[in-house]
């Protein structure tokens, strides 16, 4: 084996991803399924290192496993543009940005029922927080 193969093992700690994790990413087809050795053990190469890398730090900045697939393709075929890959980071910003507003307003949320709550030994019957989670929101 050289410094250029890993088994699946030392992929996994050469790019800080579990097994299990590459084991899923070849089940969805963004990792390719890689060689085996005559006794059944995978081995990956240098390039596969490299996308496990993009995979996991596409996946940090919150790209669902069909945005990243749609990212290889751009990669992996020929034809596509820098122009195609910006549309879809811009649309993650957006989305991003949306799902830290809703964070925010839940926060708030939060914030104005924990203020009406008086704490200490008062009755849970009059907990405005337990009351506020029974109410349906309209």
């Amino acid at each position: 084996m050289s410094q250029t193969e890993f088994f699946i093992g030392q992929l996994a700690k050469h790019t800080n991803c579990k097994v299990e994790t590459i084991h899923y990413y070849e089940k969805t087809g963004i990792m390719p399924k890689p060689p085996r050795t005559a006794g059944g053990h995978r081995i990956y190469c240098l390039s596969d290192a490299k996308r496990l890398q993009f995979i996991r730090r596409s996946r940090e900045l919150g790209f669902s496993i069909e945005q990243i697939k749609e990212l290889l393709r751009f990669i992996d075929e020929s034809g596509h543009y820098c122009g195609e890959v910006k549309a879809m980071a811009t649309q993650q910003a957006i989305d991003v940005q949306n799902k830290i507003d809703d964070l925010l307003r839940l926060k708030k949320a939060l914030n104005e029922v924990i203020c009406e709550c008086k704490g200490g030994g008062y009755s849970i019957d009059d907990c405005p927080i337990i009351d506020a989670l029974y109410v349906e929101k309209q």
